[in-house]
């Protein structure tokens, strides 16, 4: 194994300016593989980001207007969830691919603090309303069970009715543990969250026991959400939403068949596509470095067949005095290999600090979309399982660019390679 990279080194030497353009086009083809690679997660990340401010696995469901008489009722009528609709989507029906659940009813109110006064909208809900509405909490906690269970009269409010309630310049965090007035009722506030300027900052959270019972509200509720789970394919999020929209429907007497009955908004059915939509950008990104790729391996395959041509006369001798064809063969492909490594590695190594540097640099910046920034680019950069596939297309690169010449110096006749000048 010595003697081969010593004779290696002896061949590279020998050429240095032409083994280092050949490997150019090498490094600069995975350098561009990697730099494309990192860019393109760097895009899906911020875009990802920018969707963020729900579960992927969440579900909302609302009441809609029939859309065809069924049961001898007319089309056109409208359908209000209640709290058996509730019970029924965490039930046993839907068990294996149903986990939380939360109902959410509200009313607009007016919010007093001290001599601060403003219009909000009191939303009830259960605890697991943060995880899917991915609720950041800024002071304090969220609503949880045991407000659930006593009707406690707690409040969470976003720090943007904060900042409205308190005088300029105060800690929107002071007002935890305070009471604020909602309509004619004292409520205590028990957490502050960050606010998001996608969706009405106005939103205060209270348990969804409480709003029922201080706002007489009944059995009907606003709307349903809940998270899934097991339902990793497009087909399997279609199938499930037609057996819930079924369900749902025949608990109002419309028909099983009504799309319009109730509104289903499935963001696990989006996340699958999103992943569908990522699985082909990054497709398409390999394709367009490998294509980049493959002038390096020309020029490394052409500069190997040179190589054969110039040591015709060596290959002669080392046939003549017992040489097998194989032992040719391997010293051609393993020079082809280490150039196509050694440059690949480089290009490799510049490509991941080129990543670091888009991630300092254009990561940084910010884009306007629907009145809320988020970043250009988010952790562009590619894992271990990219320097791993990368890793084997070098070794590919490097055997296929060495092939053809090492087979043609493989079939070199000794007596014909002496005669050679």
């Amino acid at each position: 194994m010595k003697d081969l990279f010593v004779e290696i080194w002896e061949s590279v030497r020998r050429n240095k300016m032409r083994t280092i353009l050949s490997g150019f086009a090498v490094s600069w083809g995975i350098f561009m593989l990697i730099v494309l690679l990192g860019a393109g997660n760097g895009l899906m990340n911020s875009f990802l980001q920018g969707g963020s401010g729900f579960a992927t696995n969440s579900v909302s469901v609302g009441g809609g207007w029939t859309s065809k008489p069924y049961d001898g009722l007319k089309a056109g009528r409208r359908i209000r969830l209640d709290d058996g609709d509730v019970a029924v989507t965490g039930g046993d029906l839907f068990a294996e691919n149903v986990d939380q659940v939360s109902a959410t009813v509200g009313t607009n109110a007016t919010v007093n603090y001290g001599k601060k006064s403003i219009n909000g909208y009191i939303d009830g809900v259960y605890p697991a309303a943060q995880e899917m509405e991915k609720r950041v909490l800024l002071a304090g906690r969220f609503i949880n069970d045991k407000d659930i269970a006593d009707s406690r009269k707690v409040v969470v409010i976003p720090e943007s009715t904060a900042w409205s309630l308190l005088e300029n310049g105060q800690d929107a965090k002071t007002l935890v543990g305070k009471h604020i007035k909602v309509g004619d009722l004292a409520f205590q506030v028990v957490g502050i969250t960050k606010a998001d300027r996608m969706r009405n900052s106005r939103d205060l959270y209270a348990p969804y026991t409480t709003v029922k019972t201080v706002y007489g509200m009944g059995q009907e509720v606003g709307s349903i959400s809940f998270t899934t789970k097991g339902l990793d394919t497009e087909k399997a999020n279609e199938e499930f939403e037609k057996q819930y929209k079924s369900v749902i429907n025949l608990r109002h007497r419309a028909a099983p068949d009504d799309d319009r009955a109730i509104w289903v908004w499935n963001r696990a059915h989006q996340d699958v596509e999103m992943k569908q939509g990522r699985n082909i950008l990054s497709t398409a990104l390999w394709i367009i470095g490998l294509f980049t790729l493959l002038g390096g391996i020309v020029g490394v395959s052409n500069i190997m067949l040179i190589t054969v041509k110039e040591r015709t006369h060596e290959f002669g001798i080392r046939k003549a005095i017992g040489a097998s064809p194989w032992e040719i063969t391997k010293l051609i492909i393993s020079e082809s290999v280490t150039i196509t490594a050694v440059f690949g590695y480089i290009g490799m190594f510049l490509g991941m600090v080129s990543c670091m540097i888009l991630d300092k640099t254009v990561g940084q910046a910010k884009m306007s979309i629907m009145d809320d920034e988020i970043a250009m680019l988010v952790n562009p950069g590619v894992g271990l399982d990219v320097a791993i596939e990368a890793t084997l297309v070098l070794i590919i690169a490097g055997t296929l660019a060495g092939f053809f010449p090492a087979r043609k110096a493989a079939r070199v006749r000794p007596i014909e390679a002496l005669r050679a000048e």
